[in-house]
């Protein structure tokens, strides 16, 4: 299982708040966009590399004493880049539903020593703000793989098993091994795709009795243990709790490196 940590709680403060350079900003419900535009691109930039954000960034590279506060000098790299999770409405077997939505924007942060974060820019009922930084560099390497494995294509992640996916027509193709065990490692069509999902996640959606528990993709809620996979953190995704709105959560990738 990959290990990702995200931001500690010296730098996220309770679910729903991210603190930044001592503000504390609320995520409202606010509905993502469908397509990731040159506004919205330069929106999700400009917030991650507002000087509060950098503030914090700072922090979150020197939490485990690899870099100290002055020295880590963090900086944004490239532009935003779109982030697309499994759609619920497809599970659900909605007519028309894509694969996969727009979740988030994410931007390259790294450290003067070289350490690498992902921050995630949401729209809130504030604007564009960053609502959870990640270690590592999944959300633009799985970019990069995906253009390479189906040009054109969407690249989506399965965040209950942590699966990256390129899908384009009728194909979906895995991008790491956790995708592999999911549909083999030449892939499925996306009707394969769809019975295993719906058969996984069906009766985990939105209105659920299991959605209403307070459970998502197989945790508990903020607040509840959680397992050792990853918990989805974002506006609507397939965390299987209330669509359309923005939810921090304290995430690992597994049970060790956060």
């Amino acid at each position: 299982m990959k290990l990702r940590a995200s931001a500690s709680a010296a730098v996220l403060a309770a679910a729903s708040v991210l603190v930044l350079g001592g503000q504390a900003f609320a995520a409202g419900p606010v509905p993502q966009p469908q397509t990731a535009t040159a506004e919205n691109r330069a929106a999700a930039h400009e917030a991650a590399a507002a000087p509060d954000t950098l503030a914090t960034l700072s922090r979150f590279f020197a939490r485990e004493g690899k870099v100290s506060l002055t020295a880590a000098q963090p900086r944004i790299e490239g532009e935003a880049i779109p982030v697309s999770h499994l759609s619920p409405d497809f599970v659900a077997g909605k007519a028309g539903a894509p694969v996969a939505r727009l979740e988030f924007l994410a931007s390259r942060a790294v450290s003067s020593d070289g350490q690498q974060a992902a921050l995630w820019t949401a729209r809130t009922e504030a604007g564009w703000q960053v609502v959870n930084i990640a270690t590592g560099d999944d959300e633009f390497r799985y970019a990069r793989l995906g253009a390479a494995k189906l040009p054109g294509g969407t690249v989506f992640r399965e965040p209950q098993i942590d699966g990256w996916y390129v899908t384009q027509g009728d194909r979906v193709l895995p991008l790491d091994e956790d995708a592999v065990r999911a549909v083999g490692d030449r892939g499925t069509t996306v009707a394969g795709y769809r019975a295993r999902v719906t058969k996984a996640y069906g009766d985990k959606l939105p209105g659920s009795a299991y959605a209403d528990g307070g459970r998502a993709g197989g945790f508990e809620s903020p607040g509840g243990e959680s397992g050792g996979s990853p918990v989805a953190v974002t506006a609507g995704a397939l965390a299987l709790g209330a669509a359309g709105g923005v939810v921090l959560l304290l995430r690992r990738r597994s049970a060790a490196g956060a």
